[in-house]
């Protein structure tokens, strides 16, 4: 079985997306110089790791909803999953660069959106977990026989993801603007408020609901 390495070396929006999608750029290396690999299918899980980084306290105020009050986030704060997937990777010798696709959502009834949502700027740890299997042909082969193994459950690779990449994107996708989902019913009221007060956009449905000199109840 060959040692592979696994290296995020950068990330980016994927161009032309009908929704936000990210790709964390991997580059595999194998240890052995010269090493023939047929195709991996490779299953990658990212994980964000808040525990890693600095949080002013805006930031603080805004992750109310994940973690609770400050003062208890070293009992509630934890990792996030993002999201798991699946790739195959064609052959190569040496070394092959892949992009994973990470799906990002605007949808603050999202974990992983609130999260972003609540940073200003900085990078966000990610731990990205492999496994899968590999179809290769040993060093020693004679006949050329390709061989199959599984990628050690352990592998895992580690990338600090710069926090303006997310808010750009995010950006060209809703220009000043925020998605939000809501139950049906609750659109229901606010399409009925919406008429019955002859409102033209839910912009002014929100101030009429929420006045924007309303004074704000402190956190």
């Amino acid at each position: 079985m060959p040692d592979l390495e696994f290296d995020i070396v950068d990330a980016a929006p994927v161009q032309y997306a009908q929704a936000p999608m990210l790709a964390l750029r991997l580059t595999l290396s194998t240890v052995q110089p010269r090493q023939q690999i047929q195709s991996v299918i490779l299953q990658y899980q990212v994980w964000i790791e808040p525990a890693g980084r600095q949080y002013d306290e805006q930031e603080q105020s805004l992750l109310l909803d994940i973690f609770g009050k400050p003062e208890r986030w070293n009992r509630t704060v934890r990792s996030l999953l993002w999201t798991r997937n699946t790739i195959l990777v064609p052959p190569f010798s040496d070394h092959r660069t892949v992009d994973l696709d990470v799906p990002c959502t605007y949808d603050l009834n999202v974990a992983v959106a609130k999260y972003f949502y609540a940073l200003k700027d900085g990078t966000v740890p990610l731990r990205l977990m492999f496994s899968g299997t590999v179809f290769y042909v040993p060093e020693d082969s004679e006949d050329g026989n390709i061989q199959v193994g599984q990628i050690p459950l352990e592998q895992e690779a580690a990338y600090r993801f710069p926090v303006g990449i997310w808010q750009e994107m995010m950006e060209r996708y809703y220009p000043n603007c925020h998605w939000l989902c809501l139950p049906r019913d609750v659109f229901d009221r606010f399409y009925r408020f919406k008429m019955q007060h002859a409102l033209t956009t839910w912009e002014q449905v929100v101030e009429q609901l929420m006045p924007a000199n309303a004074q704000e109840e402190k956190l």
